[in-house]
């Protein structure tokens, strides 16, 4: 090479760019719904599966979520020991009240029940009992007519059969579609509950999140030992509602479940793990004895 080729400008060749590649599109992962569930105390987010081996119970906070009537008696009784009582019994709508019909089918549909309790007998630890079993996922468990009518044959199968009830309470109230035929359940099955004491029958009611209205003031209070979930809000009007009408600020966990245990309106709060063998004890203490004529 002459040294004069060292010194020469190199040539450079100008090189248009292409169009841009679209950029690919970023992978969005989708999670499938009923996986996790938020706890609405601490907000932590828990697998559903963990949830339900912990009967329905945040493992972070001990938060108690609410169950259904069939999840509820799942978790207490012996196997296949529960038979159902009246299960196709449903209310009508004996006022006409616009609409109720579809809120019927609609509550219905969902629950796959044919009104908001469920009664029936079954064995707890070995121990045979009558359970009355309510559902909020129900309007509520608001106590219609047929609610009423429910319970209080259930009671009386009881006395028939020399039982022991247990009922698991939880309402938003009277059902107000059914006017005065809802508020008459609550005479209707106070009594109930009273032949069953006169029977010498043991009655246990177990309080939980929400009851309220007609129901607490009925047969939920009177239990000849009354249990409550943690946390429950027990009580016939709402808080809210007190304020206003007193016009003065409510105590912190008024018409909790600790709250009451507190002042003496409840005997225990037992938690939901503790429930079956707290339930089978006390079954066991207050055997039926025969009544002498």
């Amino acid at each position: 090479m002459a040294l004069k080729d060292l010194f020469k400008k190199p040539k450079y060749v100008t090189v248009q760019p292409g169009p841009a590649k679209p950029a690919e599109p970023a992978v969005k992962r989708e999670i499938p719904e009923g996986l996790w569930q938020k706890c609405a105390k601490c907000g932590q987010i828990v697998f559903i599966k963990e949830l339900e081996r912990n009967l329905k119970v945040c493992p972070h906070c001990q938060f108690h979520f609410h169950l259904t009537a069939r999840e509820r008696i799942q978790q207490l009784v012996d196997g296949d020991s529960f038979v159902e009582l009246d299960a196709g019994l449903t209310s009508v709508n004996p006022l006409g009240f616009p609409g109720y019909e579809g809120k019927l089918a609609e509550a219905q549909s969902k629950t796959g029940l044919k009104e908001a309790v469920v009664c029936g007998t079954a064995t707890i630890g070995g121990q045979p009992v009558m359970l009355v079993v309510m559902d909020n996922q129900f309007i509520m468990a608001s106590m219609g007519s047929a609610v009423g009518e429910k319970i209080t044959r259930a009671i009386e199968a009881a006395i028939e059969r020399r039982l022991p009830v247990v009922v698991f309470a939880t309402s938003g109230g009277a059902r107000m579609q059914e006017g005065i035929l809802s508020l008459m359940q609550m005479g209707k099955t106070s009594l109930a509950v009273r032949r069953l004491k006169e029977a010498g029958l043991l009655y246990i009611t177990v309080l939980t999140d929400p009851t309220t209205g007609g129901v607490t003031a009925s047969f939920a209070s009177q239990g000849d030992i009354i249990l409550a979930e943690p946390g429950a809000l027990i009580g016939f009007a709402g808080p809210r509602v007190i304020e206003q009408t007193i016009r003065q600020k409510l105590p912190e966990g008024f018409q909790r479940a600790e709250f009451l245990q507190q002042h003496g309106q409840v005997d225990k709060v037992v938690h939901r793990k503790e429930l079956a063998t707290v339930l089978t004890k006390l079954l066991a203490w207050h055997q039926p004895q025969e009544v002498k004529a």
